[in-house]
Parts: structure tokens; sequence; C-alpha cells
């Protein structure tokens, strides 16, 4: 306390730390009080006096020196130390709230006094308060009204405060309080009026806070925007490349949250295509080069609802890298063809020169006499010795001896005779017919 001067009389000072002192029931409540002078004592005199208000004053005690002389009505609850002018009370009730009068007398030359009034309040301390929200279940914005009530469950001379996130509430055009504060109204509710809300409870000796409550409020959609994890955005355009799978996040401001739809148009036409926030476009799969969307947005509760149109185009760049990827494709799969085409033809005429002609040579061989190979045919001389080129066989076959003999001519390259010997009599007659052309000659 910042003590001040009490009172002045004839050099004798008397001071108290305040004029109001505040007491909590149950509790001992001290008065301090000082006093000095400057002249010679013999006595000093000390007297305490109660009153309330609009009542005569009440003796409790008094001191002459070191003796107290007590009201016999109060001996037990006011105590007093001489030469301290200080007074005790002990326990402190509501009945002792009033005014306490301090008097000092100093007797010398002369006598002085002096003397000063305290207020005395007492005060029972407030528990912690308790908000209530009505209506509890929630609020549709710009449609209902919200009450909040705090109360008290123990608390003398209490004062309520309301608080937003942390900070006081003050009347408005939206918020009404009671006479005594302990009821706030927001009138009409709005999404501005979502917040913590707590309520402090205050009297001259305590401060207690309720817990932090959060009303309810309906509200929206409100910013409905549309965004892709992909593409370019330009307004309400999304610019991609053709072969990309392009995800669109559709959102807004809600609560509760909002029930999604996506709808394409075409052909003067719409249709929803999906429900839900998110959207898979595969950008290779759309017939056009353009293609127009919206996403709508609606609140079961609020029944707002709220939508945004967006179009999506196929750059030049996506539809080049699709041609080139066509083009890609159709050259892979004609020269993928193509070797198939050789792979077979060239098997199936290995297997025709392999296997066609030795059946016709075995059909003859089987079906002609002996001395048919050995007609002889007759050439032109090897005038021109790439007339003569080609492949032949030189077949040998068994005489009557039994030894293996070799036709003088040669035989027609139909009639070719199976053995192991038929490779390397074609491979030696290849290779030596530059060497007949050249005896010819």
């Amino acid at each position: 306390f910042i003590p001040f001067l009490a009172g002045i009389c004839s050099a004798l000072r008397l001071t108290v730390p305040s004029h109001t002192i505040h007491g909590i029931e149950g509790q001992p409540l001290h008065l301090t009080v000082d006093y000095n002078f400057n002249t010679t004592a013999s006595e000093i005199q000390i007297i305490w006096l109660f009153e309330k208000p609009q009542s005569i004053p009440k003796y409790l005690l008094g001191s002459v020196n070191q003796s107290v002389v007590p009201d016999l009505e109060y001996k037990h609850k006011f105590t007093l130390i001489p030469p301290n002018a200080s007074l005790m009370i002990n326990p402190l009730h509501v009945t002792d709230e009033g005014n306490y009068i301090v008097k000092v007398n100093v007797h010398g030359n002369g006598t002085i006094s002096a003397n000063q009034k305290i207020q005395v309040t007492v005060d029972v301390p407030v528990t912690k308060p308790a908000v209530q929200i009505e209506p509890s279940s929630g609020v549709v914005e710009y449609v209902g009204n919200m009450t909040l009530t705090c109360t008290v469950g123990k608390g003398t001379r209490i004062g309520y405060q309301w608080m937003k996130n942390g900070k006081p509430m003050h009347a408005s055009s939206s918020y009404t309080f009671s006479s005594n504060n302990d009821t706030l109204l927001i009138v009409p509710v709005m999404k501005e009026d979502i917040g913590n809300y707590s309520c402090l409870a205050t009297n001259p000796v305590s401060a207690m806070e309720s817990e932090i409550i959060a009303p309810t409020i309906f509200y929206g959609p409100y910013g409905l925007t549309v965004n892709s994890d992909k593409g370019l955005k330009v307004g309400e355009v999304f610019t991609v490349d053709i072969g990309e799978a392009i995800l669109f996040d559709c959102s807004a401001d809600s609560n509760p949250p909002n029930t999604y739809s996506w709808i394409r148009r075409a052909d003067n036409t719409t249709h929803v295509i999906k429900y839900g926030p998110h959207l898979e476009v595969l950008s290779e799969k759309v017939a056009q080069t353009t293609v127009d969307y919206m996403c709508c947005a609606y609140n079961n509760v609020t029944g707002k609802q709220d939508e945004t149109h967006f179009t999506v185009i196929i750059t030049s760049v996506g539809l080049e890298r699709l041609a080139q990827k066509g083009k890609s494709l159709s050259s892979l799969a004609v020269i993928t063809g193509i070797s198939l085409f050789l792979i077979v033809s060239m098997s199936l005429l290995f297997l025709w020169k392999r296997y066609r002609p030795h059946k016709v040579i075995q059909r003859k061989l089987q079906s002609r006499p002996g001395a048919d190979y050995r007609k002889a045919q007759t050439f032109s001389g090897h005038e021109n010795a790439m007339d003569d080129f080609g492949i032949y066989e030189f077949v040998a076959f068994p005489d009557p001896t039994g030894v293996p003999t070799v036709p003088s001519q040669p035989v027609s390259g139909s009639d070719f005779v199976q053995g192991q010997d038929l490779h390397s009599t074609v491979y030696e007659v290849i290779q030596h017919i530059p060497e007949q052309q050249e005896d010819h000659q």
C-alpha cells in the first residue's frame, strides 16, 4: 500500500495504509496504524471505535500507555498491543464490515490528538464460474440468436467480464449485456462470432475465469475455389498437356463441411460425373481440346450452395506429343510386321527347298530304270557361262557289280538325290563353274 498522511494536529502525525481495506470472510485482518509526534509525552491514549452506516459508533477497546481496556463484548475478537496502535480482527465476518475509527491522544505539556477512519469490506471469494450456451446444438448464421450465461457458485459483490479470444468484449450492435453483465446476447449470429468465449468473475478479494467454450455456428459455403496439382491456371482456365492425369481439388469455407459434385458441360447439356472434393481427369481421354467443368458446393444445414466454372484446354504441345507418340507407335508396328513376314517367308522357303525336291527325286528314282540315268544331256558347250550357272547334283547309283558309278552327264536339277554328300557336291559345282568356263574358252 502507498502510505499517506492520515491526520496532523499539533505535530502528531497519524497514517494508515488506505482509506479502504478489503478483508476475506473467515480470515484475520490487520489494520496497520503508525503515529509519531515531536513533543514530550507523559501519557499516550489509543481508542478504536466501530460504526455501521447511519449508526452510532461503538467502543471496541482502548489503552493508556501499556494498559488495554477492551469492551467486554468484543474482548476475544479485537487485539491491541500498545504502544502500537494497529488493530487485529480475527476472525473476520460479514457483520464486521463498516468503518473503523482510530484516535490517538498524547498528553505532555498539553494534549494533542489525531484520528483517522478506515473502511473495511468483507467479501467471500468467488468460485470458478461456468458458462452455458443456448441453444447448445448450434445456430445458423443470420437465422438464429445465441445467449451465453455466466454462473458462480459462491462469491460476494461479483463483477462479470466477457472475454473473446482472450480480449474483453464490449457492447455493440450485435452484443448486448444484462445489467450485471452475467448474460451475453448475440443477435443475429454471424460467422465472425466464431471464437473462444470465457467469463471472468471478480470481486475485491478474488478473480476466477471460466473454461473456454466455443459455440457452434453453421455457415457457408464461402470462397469456393478449384485448384489443380498440374497445369497452368489463368483465371478460370487450366492449360495442360495431353497425356497427363490432372487432379482437381474443390474447396470452400463451410460448417458443416460441404458436399461437392462435379459437372461437365458438353453440347449444351450438363451431367454429374463425380461426387466428392476431388476429380481426376485423364486429358488423353478427353475428346475435345476444350472442356468446360463446374464444381458445386452445398451446405445441407444452412441450405446454401455455391458453384464455380472452369475450362480445361489441351495445348498444342500436348497434341504434337500425342501425334509423335502415334507415329512412333505406327512405325514400330510396321517394322514389327515386316520382320515377322520376312521370318515366316524365309522359314517356308527353307522348308520347301529342303523337303519338296527330295520327294520329287525320290518318286522319279522309284519309277525310272537305271539306264535312264545314264542318258546324257547335251549342252551347248558353255558358250555363255551365265547360262550354265545354277545348282547341279551328281547322282551316284550302283551298277551290277555293286560299285557306285557317277553318270557322265549332269542330271536335271529337279532330280535331287537325298544324301549326306549333297551339299558338298553342290558346293563344288558352284566353285568350279568359273574354271569350266575358262576351259571351254
